[in-house]
């Protein structure tokens, strides 16, 4: 048995897949501390100890570190001359016309930052590192008694050699301390990315290691096989490698759920999509094209620039738990607070006060308050009103008017992130079909899609869990890279191919047996920017082909004949993964619907009531309709109709 976990702001979800591939679900409020949601969760799947083989889970740890700045004391040792790196950045405005906008400040304080007289050039050393300066640098580390150290030299990711000495000397000296070294953790040129990766890396060590034990040990006195976490990327990795790569387990929650989209989209056939995780604090947008993920090289969370392979992923403020209130000028504004699993939404009766838009999705009849939520919590609709009505006053609407404003403003927020996954990177969404899941996603599915001019939206059958059931059937996955600059007119096969079979050697003793992917980074010759593309032969001499037609598919052209360039070599290991059995839990007749009175688009109308999760394939379901399921809701709006696949999935059309 494999079992995905996936810990959010309000709900901890978990899907176990039998090996038979048939999956059992549950839901649980979260609490202040995950790890506690997270055994909640399978103590109720198991309580009398079932085996479990395999236990995959969704962190925000590093994600919420980062984010509230709650990170280990981090001394950075750097070149001399090189100390106020993170602080001017790329020289780039936090905002373009507003000069009172600032970046985030970094990780580290300025008087934590240490100089190292040493220097390596692109050739070797050009300053050699005296014994004399490490014990001088140790000493003056040792004395700012940090909870970690990151080193970032110059051209580490070529010469290493200075870096791995003082780290050498550095984890003698600080037994105990969490010591990240820049060629370890990103052995990539880019001098700014490279340092306050590695920063942030031994920023979140500490935290990190220290949860991944605690969760690692729990699981293993609970008779738990294997442990392991999802990364940025896509894949799993051990608890061990986790807590010597805490910067890769940024997006870990998040992106769970778009492997559980791309395995959606194998089995409808459909392998372009747009992907809209709306969970309790906030929305995540993605996109899938030809079956795979999109991915970037570089993600920013919390004004922190990670360079670190990633699954994209643009997040918005605006969950379920999204606060709505009025500014000064009497706008109506959605987020970024969040009423989080406690107090919550007002309409779950556990002290909060605030309007949020689950009370708006409540006040608007889409959430029956008959039906239970996870922990049998009931909706309180007379609560949800009351909390509207709090900004009645400044807006002029009643409770029902407010409602339907701020899902309207939730909306526009989720579009943007959406626009921003698409239309921003030269993709048109309204060929793609719309993927909303999530505890809140499926109610927003039509009305986002209307938005983006698109025609299809699908709903998965259990898309409250849908995250936790990527995390389940997530495979292993290991990439590793290095820098490499080269015209690919000029380009040596012997040592490109010298460079791939030392990294397919790496990830061959990381993952033994798994199956190896060969990419590289190019861009045209004087471009800032990179494209990565896969050798589909594996051989060098495909790599200008590969990236004249990537180069032609996101920006138009082909560059008219300008020299491409290669500057990375990336290797990707995978292996693992299991397919769950869709449609497994399908009803076999036909049910009855109920019908409810409900506001759709401003106008009460009356919507047919179907269960999620438990319709017959082929069943037609027009337009108004709610698709009730028990781990979330879906909407059929008006001028849209719905299909039951026999995945158990439903595929809404506009009429």
């Amino acid at each position: 048995m494999r079992v995905g976990i996936d810990v959010g702001g309000t709900f901890t979800d978990l899907v176990a897949v039998a090996p038979d591939g048939s999956v059992d679900i549950r839901k649980v409020l979260s609490t202040d501390d995950p790890s506690e949601g997270l055994f909640r969760a399978l103590d109720i799947l198991a309580p009398g100890g079932a085996p479990i083989d395999v236990l995959v889970h969704g962190t925000t740890i590093a994600t919420n570190a980062l984010l509230e700045r709650r990170g280990a004391r981090t001394v950075l040792v750097t070149t001399a001359g090189f100390e106020d790196l993170l602080w001017l950045r790329r020289q780039d405005r936090a905002s373009l016309y507003d000069l009172s906008r600032h970046h985030p400040p970094p990780l580290v304080r300025r008087e934590d930052v240490v100089g190292v007289v040493e220097r390596m050039g692109p050739d070797g050393a050009v300053i050699a590192l005296a014994e004399a300066e490490i014990d001088r640098v140790t000493t003056a580390v040792l004395d700012r008694r940090p909870e970690a150290v990151a080193v970032a030299f110059l051209f580490a990711f070529r010469h290493p050699e200075h870096e791995r000495r003082l780290a050498a000397a550095l984890r003698a000296k600080l037994p105990g301390v969490a010591v990240a070294a820049s060629h370890d953790v990103l052995p990539l040129f880019r001098e700014y990315e490279r340092c306050a990766t590695t920063t942030a890396e031994a920023y979140l060590r500490p935290l990190v290691a220290k949860a991944v034990a605690g969760a690692s040990t729990g699981a293993a006195r609970r008779g738990i096989g294997t442990f392991r976490l999802m990364t940025s990327g896509g894949g799993t990795i051990s608890a061990e490698t986790a807590a010597e790569a805490a910067a890769s387990l940024a997006l870990s929650g998040p992106v769970g759920g778009v492997i559980g989209a791309q395995l959606l989209g194998q089995v409808l056939d459909c392998g372009d999509l747009l992907t809209l995780d709306m969970g309790g604090t906030s929305a995540d947008a993605s996109v899938i094209q030809g079956g795979a993920a999109s991915r970037e090289g570089t993600t920013v969370v919390g004004g922190i620039p990670l360079a670190l392979p990633s699954v994209l992923i643009e997040t918005v403020s605006a969950g379920g738990g999204s606060i709505a209130w009025v500014d000064d000028a009497g706008a109506l504004k959605v987020g970024p607070r969040s009423a989080g699993a406690v107090p919550g939404p007002a309409c779950f009766g556990r002290g909060g006060l605030e309007p949020t838009v689950t009370d708006a999705c409540v006040a608007l009849g889409w959430l029956d308050p008959e039906w239970a939520l996870a922990d049998a919590l009931r909706l309180d609709a007379v609560a949800a009103g009351r909390a509207l009505a709090r900004l009645s006053t400044p807006l002029g609407r009643d409770a029902i008017g407010v409602a339907a404003g701020v899902v309207a403003v939730a909306t526009a927020v989720m579009a943007r992130a959406l626009k921003r996954v698409s239309v921003a990177r030269g993709v048109d969404p309204r060929r793609l079909a719309l993927v909303p899941f999530g505890g809140a996603g499926p109610l927003f599915g039509c009305a986002l899609a209307d938005v983006l001019g698109m025609r299809t939206v699908i709903v998965p059958a259990h898309p409250g869990v849908l995250s936790a059931l990527g995390l389940a059937a997530a495979s292993e996955r290991v990439e590793l890279s290095t820098s490499m600059h080269e015209r690919v007119g000029t380009l040596e096969r012997d040592r490109v191919l010298a460079a791939y079979t030392d990294l397919e050697r790496r990830a061959g003793l990381a993952l033994p047996g798994a199956l190896l992917r060969r990419l590289a980074d190019c861009r045209f010759a004087g471009q800032g920017y990179e494209i990565t593309v896969s050798l589909t032969n594996g051989e060098p001499e495909s790599i200008a082909a590969a990236f004249h037609a990537a180069h032609r598919t996101r920006y138009g052209h082909a560059g008219a004949g300008g020299q491409v360039e290669i500057v990375n070599v990336r290797v990707v290991a995978e292996r693992g993964g299991v397919r769950p059995a869709w449609g497994r839990r399908l009803g076999i007749g036909r049910p009855t619907p109920g019908s409810r009175r409900v506001v759709m688009r401003g106008e009460p109308v009356r919507a047919q009531i179907w269960p999620l999760g438990e319709l017959p394939p082929r069943l037609r379901i027009p337009g108004p309709a709610v698709l009730a399921g028990p781990d979330a809701t879906a909407l059929v709006e008006p001028g849209w109709r719905g299909t039951v696949h026999a995945s158990g999935a439903v595929v809404l059309e506009r009429e």
